[in-house]
């Protein structure tokens, strides 16, 4: 029995070794950025000897957009050359993917040989959609803030939503799962690579910076509610409605992914559709709580402007971007994302039109009764000080 064993190890030994003996061909760098009308390379390469000789095409996702040369070339069992440079030329904005393909196929692994081409118009447009797109970034991080020191300094919460709290919180909780699982967690960004091979993780590391710090942020506001005054407000129960039934779509989506019916990657996804949903709806509580109060006191509009100021510019890069790489169809083909910033913007300006012209009678009202209760609170002190001093 054992000698039957040791055969079945050395049998599997055997394998492996022919395994990992199969020649492999490899590219020197999986993404170039090439400028339209000029010339970028790199190298294909073999990690050992063929067998036998093979054809080598380079195929093109799309030709309109980016030509090779060589577009094909032999590979002799006998030759000693392991590297090929392999020149691509831009003839179109947008983006591409050349790969390899090798005839007969058993002969080597060439799966890894792809390279993701970006050609752009101009270096120029790359940089300033860059800056663009940390200034946008630093902005919606910082615009939580005048909300958080406004609160601090009234000692109050009136006039802040608590529907638009909740559902901000749940909303970025749902977003922070989906950055961090899809960029953290090996095993769902090998689903996702297995989903989309030639694809890059979506994920960056400011945009985990920015959904963690939102839930922090939102955290600290809402513990403001505990601490300072909150007047009559609460959690309203259609907010409350949509709560549950977004819980119970997560959990089922949660034990669909346990059993396996679903994966992870799935599940992830689906937290960032209840996202994308909290967004469309989250400011229509407090735009109608304004409305109600005929009021805006309480409500930062300084959380507003950067809002508004980080919205704007997310929406200039992505037309940028367009315009760069020739994307229209990341505009108008998938409208996701250029729409909720849209939307966000929509709204921010009809809360800077509830703020400035609806209801600035009632802010300059508030001003006034603050200023008068500080005058008459300073002859309170003066009164006091001076029976004092007599």
């Amino acid at each position: 029995m054992a000698l039957f064993q040791y055969f079945g190890i050395f049998v599997l030994l055997i394998v492996y070794q022919v395994q990992a003996k199969v020649p492999e061909l490899k590219v020197s760098t999986q993404d170039i950025k090439v400028h339209l009308n000029c010339k970028e390379s790199f190298e294909l390469y073999l990690t050992q000897n063929l067998t036998e000789n093979v054809l080598v095409k380079i195929e093109v996702q799309h030709p309109d957009l980016v030509a090779t040369e060589p577009a094909n070339f032999s590979i002799n069992a006998s030759d000693s050359i392991y590297k090929w440079n392999i020149i691509i030329k831009g003839l179109g904005a947008g983006h591409s993917v050349v790969a390899v393909n090798v005839t007969p196929s058993n002969v080597t692994d060439f799966s890894d040989a792809f390279v993701r081409v970006t050609v752009e118009r101009s270096d120029i447009i790359y940089h300033v959609s860059a800056v663009v797109g940390w200034v946008y970034f630093l902005a919606w991080s910082v615009s939580f803030y005048p909300q958080i020191y406004s609160n601090y300094k009234r000692k109050s919460v009136v006039g802040l939503n608590f529907d638009y709290l909740s559902l901000n919180l749940i909303g970025f909780i749902m977003y922070s799962l989906f950055n961090c699982g899809l960029y953290w967690i090996p095993e769902v960004e090998l689903e996702y690579f297995r989903r989309y091979p030639k694809g890059l993780n979506p994920v960056q590391v400011n945009d985990i910076f920015f959904s963690l710090h939102a839930v922090f942020a939102t955290v600290i506001t809402i513990i403001q509610c505990f601490i300072y005054e909150i007047g009559n407000q609460k959690v309203s129960i259609t907010a409350r409605i949509i709560h549950v039934i977004f819980a119970v779509f997560i959990l089922i989506s949660t034990i669909l992914a346990a059993v396996q019916t679903i994966t992870w990657l799935d599940f992830l996804y689906y937290c960032s559709y209840v996202k994308l949903c909290i967004t469309l709806i989250k400011y229509v509580p407090q735009a109608f709580y304004n409305y109600k109060r005929k009021s805006t006191v309480g409500w930062s509009i300084g959380n507003i402007f950067l809002d508004f100021t980080g919205g704007i510019l997310s929406m200039l890069q992505m037309i940028l971007n367009a315009y760069n790489y020739d994307d229209w169809e990341s505009i108008f083909g998938d409208p996701t994302k250029f729409g909720l910033g849209f939307f966000s913007v929509a709204f921010d300006i009809f809360f800077i039109l509830q703020h400035y012209v609806f209801y600035r009678d009632s802010q300059n009202a508030r001003s006034n009764e603050i200023l008068h209760m500080q005058e008459n609170s300073d002859d309170e002190e003066t009164r006091t000080c001076c029976g004092f001093i007599k």
